[in-house]
């Protein structure tokens, strides 16, 4: 297993476009404490999606924070990205391996306990469990699981991976960032509190800070 610092998993979704250059507002991200940065991008042809990959990878030189491209192997492998992060429709964990080859980082996401025995048995480097709260950033047919539900997932993936980090997703802002971390979470993967804030070096700093603040982290 790579070790992943999930303390902060920028989320630069290609919605965000209209706000800005998203390659520069994944460096801003990363020179003020993210520590992983997740392209993620519905809508962009493969094309588009492997040209602003190789941007943000290009933003980030550096910085020392790797780049993982949510949901699609070949972007990941064209743009020269440090891996992927998939979902439960997604290319399988083992397969995303043998095409990534061992240095690359996978992540996976945990909505119920099935997943959570997928990620115990998978190849992967951190799991994300989420939604925890309600999000605006996607369309999301399952119901938060809530911080209740989240300390339930955590627990069964700490007690077979104990040292597989686990991250919380969905409706995060800095209180509730404390309060996953506190429920067990390694760290945090945000969107808007960081992206649609106005001052998005400062909303990284203040959100990293929280959840360094929060108490020991797994």
């Amino acid at each position: 297993m790579n070790r992943v610092d999930y303390r902060l998993n920028a989320i630069i979704d290609g919605a965000l476009r209209p706000l800005g250059n998203l390659a520069e507002m994944a460096g801003i991200a990363a020179r003020n404490g993210a520590t992983i940065i997740q392209y993620r991008d519905k809508e962009a042809s493969t094309r588009q999606m492997i040209a602003e990959a190789e941007a943000i990878r290009a933003a980030l030189a550096g910085t020392g924070v790797p780049l993982v491209v949510n949901d699609r192997v070949d972007v990941a492998l064209a743009a020269g990205a440090d891996g992927v992060h998939i979902g439960r429709d997604d290319m399988d964990a083992a397969t995303a391996r043998r095409l990534l080859g061992p240095a690359a980082i996978i992540g996976l996401t945990v909505k119920n306990e099935a997943d959570a025995d997928a990620a115990i048995a998978a190849p992967i480097d951190y799991a994300c469990i989420g939604g925890v709260f309600e999000t605006l950033s996607k369309k999301n047919p399952d119901p938060p699981v809530g911080l209740e539900g989240f300390r339930v997932l955590r627990a069964r993936i700490r007690a077979a991976k104990p040292e597989l980090p686990v991250g919380a997703i969905a409706g995060i802002d800095t209180a509730r960032a404390g309060e996953v971390v506190q429920a067990g979470a390694s760290g945090v993967a945000v969107i808007s509190a960081i992206f649609r804030a106005a001052d998005i070096a400062g909303a990284a700093r203040e959100m990293r800070a929280a959840v360094d603040n929060a108490g020991d982290r797994p």
